[in-house]
């Protein structure tokens, strides 16, 4: 049997009515990922109330449990267990649904209530508790041996494995143990003429209370005690003593669980091994004492896995999570915030935990072909993952742009740490695999998924003065047709009509739902940066040529930069007046305007002499953060001179953003 579907409502950050919480689980692992306070520990809370867990642990309701926003004081869980074995159908048969006429499957409900009488038991306020099946909980109540059935097994945040695992009273450890077929099954119990290494745990226990009743110094203390007995003793009454052990003669079930209770379990190793460690021996003991279970309720609940493990170890936690609740038919639940572990889960086993709604991101629910999710399943990784717990995403096609874009958010006062924007560089390829992550198949019924997710990516459509002076063509040649070369240029496409068509498509892709897509206003990132927003009043944009030009020039000397044989303030100089000369010398051209050419002419240095983007970028995120620092620009002069799909992206992803129409930005600042 497995867990199939819970909903929970008028509990903490759930409401009830159409701000309940319904959430599907498959099978095998589902991991519950988010930005925090979104509701994931929430889900686990509620699974530990309605289900209770194998810990024994009690937990007291408290007044922060009820939904503040709801008159109503009432809490409402109701758990529904799916593909019941012929073994759970016995143990839970009195309880069972079935479908119209008895037929279909049978199904478990469980339906834990917790309501608010208002009234008080001794100071504290009493809250009447009660568990029912049915599917509207209309069905007899559970008995204490059924819910026992119901148990799962829970490891807490930053838990502490070496107490859990520590020998004692109902430790931990004794309890796995006690439930493990091979302690009961494996062995014989005591008898002198059988070889000690055959026996069994209580067999063993039989034989220390031996040795101990017959141990020199405890018969020869007892016959001391014996001797003292018949100074005592009055006439021919005399009397004596016998030392036993203590419990020898308890029942078998009671000597088992004390025996066990003597051990703890702990790592081998050389010196004492760190919290990381014995987390896993932890987990490894649950998981097997789950693995073996053959009814009830299989389900591993696990907040934070991450704790105390590095990266490595954490791929691994998830890897074999993933193996174990496949091959043993364990249902595992976890939360994190780590995209270590998100990198290792697959895309169909992940569910986000957005403002108090779950969207599943199993097939079927987004709108991800299979193909997409087989290519995620690949390319995926870790560096990428954070786009699940990010309250924002940049999804960008190179690494010009993820190192260049958070600096001009910065500057601009739309800083992406502060907003909790993550960026998601995809290489060039996948944009739209990457988005449709965001996209539910049915968003009329699940809702949209309401983080801003904006595209970035290039026209990829030069300026008709380009390819000569790129050298793809020589002065005279004829254009070849389309068909054999790999570029475009504005004639080939047509007139501004057809561009802005052209544009259309382009942002009509990826789009929908909460994403947009953001089309450069003119070919790649280098030349929009160059040629800035349109010109106003003729003449020259406002753009950031000459920072762009620098730049490369910058990223063109970096090694020797590096290396000292070369100044950066040198570079500089002879960059400002290389580009002072292009900019004297730039004249229409082929149909391109002035500044057409020499944003052209600037992006020469990438296209044509083979500049570094990125090496590029990142000193012009350096130049346009120390002429920031040093008042030479302000965020609204920086916001005039860059291009508008830049700015309005940058609006989208932090939330600035009121209305995006016909080009048309509204900020909140």
């Amino acid at each position: 049997m497995y867990l199939s579907k819970i909903t929970i409502e008028n509990f903490r950050c759930f409401g009830e009515g159409v701000n309940r919480l319904e959430l599907p689980f498959r099978p095998g692992l589902t991991a519950l990922v988010g930005e925090n306070e979104a509701g994931k520990t929430a889900v686990i809370d509620a699974l530990r109330f309605a289900l209770g867990t194998s810990d024994q642990e009690w937990y007291r309701l408290e007044d922060a449990d009820f939904h503040k926003d709801e008159t109503t004081r009432e809490i409402r869980i109701v758990c529904k267990f799916e593909s019941l074995s012929a073994p759970d159908q016995r143990a839970f048969v009195e309880y069972l649904t079935y479908g119209e006429g008895g037929k279909g499957q049978p199904v478990l409900y469980v339906n834990w209530t917790a309501k608010d009488t208002g009234e008080a038991f001794r100071g504290r306020p009493y809250r009447r508790v009660e568990m029912h099946s049915g599917k509207e909980g209309d069905g007899p109540g559970l008995v204490p041996e059924v819910r026992e059935l119901l148990r799962a097994t829970y490891l807490r945040p930053l838990r502490d494995a070496d107490q859990a695992l520590a020998a004692g009273r109902g430790s931990r450890l004794s309890q796995v143990l006690y439930h493990t077929d091979q302690v009961k099954t494996a062995g014989v119990r005591y008898d002198p003429r059988v070889d000690i290494d055959q026996l069994n745990v209580l067999g063993i226990g039989d034989l220390a209370n031996a040795l101990l009743e017959k141990q020199k110094g405890i018969v020869d203390a007892r016959e001391k005690i014996d001797e003292h007995l018949k100074g005592l003793s009055l006439g021919g009454d005399v009397i004596g003593s016998k030392i036993k052990v203590s419990g020898a003669t308890a029942s078998d079930d009671v000597r088992l669980r004390q025996l066990l209770e003597k051990l703890d379990l702990i790592l081998s190793g050389p010196g004492k091994l760190g919290l990381g460690s014995n987390n896993l021996l932890f987990m490894a003991c649950e998981l097997l004492l789950l693995a073996q279970e053959d009814e009830g309720n299989k389900l591993l609940l696990i907040e934070e896995p991450e704790a105390h493990l590095h990266t490595q170890r954490q791929l691994r936690v998830m890897r074999t999570l993933q193996e174990q609740a496949a091959e043993k038919g364990i249902q595992i639940i976890v939360t994190t915030h780590s995209p270590n572990l998100a990198s290792a889960i697959t895309l169909d086993h992940m569910v986000m935990i957005r403002k108090r709604r779950c969207f599943s991101l199993a097939k079927g629910q987004t709108q991800l072909e299979p193909s997409d999710y087989r290519f995620l399943e690949r390319f995926l990784d870790v560096t990428k993952a954070n786009l699940f717990f990010a309250c924002g995403v940049m999804i960008v096609e190179g690494d010009a742009e993820s190192i260049l874009l958070p600096t001009l958010a910065r500057l601009l006062g739309r800083d992406f740490t502060k907003h909790g924007v993550s960026i998601v560089n995809v290489g060039g390829v996948g944009l739209r695999r990457y988005a449709r992550i965001f996209q539910r198949k049915d968003a009329q019924k699940d809702g949209i998924l309401d983080i801003p997710v904006a595209c970035v990516t290039d026209m990829d459509v030069m300026p008709d003065c380009a390819p000569l002076i790129l050298g793809k063509l020589k002065e005279g040649d004829e254009w070849p047709e389309t068909d054999r070369r790999r570029w475009r240029a504005k004639r080939d496409i047509g007139n501004e009509t057809a561009l802005d068509a052209h544009r259309g498509v382009k942002t009509a892709k990826a789009s929908g739902q909460s994403v947009k897509t953001f089309v450069s206003d003119k070919w790649t990132l280098e030349y929009a940066l160059a040629l800035g927003p349109e010109a106003k009043d003729g003449g020259f944009p406002l753009g950031l040529a000459e920072d762009v030009y620098v730049a490369a020039n910058l990223a063109d000397h970096d090694d020797a930069i590096n290396a000292g044989n070369i100044q950066a303030a040198e570079v500089v100089t002879t960059a400002a007046d290389q580009f002072a000369a292009l900019k004297r010398e730039a004249v229409a051209e082929d149909g391109c305007a002035a500044e057409e050419v020499l944003a052209t002419k600037v992006y020469a240095r990438f296209a044509k002499d083979g500049v570094s983007k990125p090496v590029a970028a990142q000193y012009l995120a350096e130049r346009l953060t120390s002429k920031y620092g040093k008042g030479e620009i302000t965020a609204e002069g920086l916001r005039a001179r860059l291009p508008r799909y830049l700015t309005q992206a940058i609006d989208y992803v932090t939330g600035s953003e009121r209305n995006v129409s016909n080009g048309e930005v509204s900020s909140d600042e």
